[in-house]
């Protein structure tokens, strides 16, 4: 199926381009996301009529997301689970766990922007996590991970 690109997509184009996709991604995802658009000949003249209005919304989406980043950058999450005398911990800290932990500091952080290449951390002390607010933009942030006193 041919789409006509509404948004950044990773991996598949950016703002205009009119790409093919299978037809279960583009109704499944990209459609109802509002992601994209099916490329017919008039949603391509109604698209080119919307560019520069969609365009200055893309850039705005952007410009919020670094100022976010500038505000995670350094940051430190400090966050207690239970653990054992060696130091594993008896569960694990998830991207919804550091999510939750950014978002009690007062920033805005959404599971799925918390990127953990690695898997959950599962052992006490400092990990280096990467949390990106738009597809362009990441930023590091320390997460501690302390053994809980009960």
């Amino acid at each position: 199926m041919q789409v006509i690109l509404l948004d950044k997509v990773g991996k598949l184009g950016s703002l205009g381009d009119v790409v093919k996709v299978k037809d279960g991604y583009a109704r499944n995802f990209l459609i109802p996301s509002k992601m994209a658009r099916r490329a017919t000949e008039a949603a391509i003249k109604e698209f080119e009529g919307r560019r520069a209005e969609l365009e200055k919304a893309a850039a705005a989406k952007l410009a919020t997301a670094q100022a976010l980043a500038e505000q995670l950058a350094g940051k430190t999450v400090r966050i207690a689970q239970k653990a054992g005398v060696d130091g594993r911990l008896f569960g694990s800290v998830t991207n919804a766990d550091i999510a939750e932990g950014l978002t009690k500091m007062g920033l805005a952080i959404a599971k799925s922007q918390v990127r953990l290449p690695n898997g959950p951390l599962k052992t006490v002390g400092e990990h280096a996590v990467s949390v990106a607010p738009h597809g362009d933009v990441a930023v590091d942030v320390t997460v501690q991970v302390v053994a809980q006193v009960d």
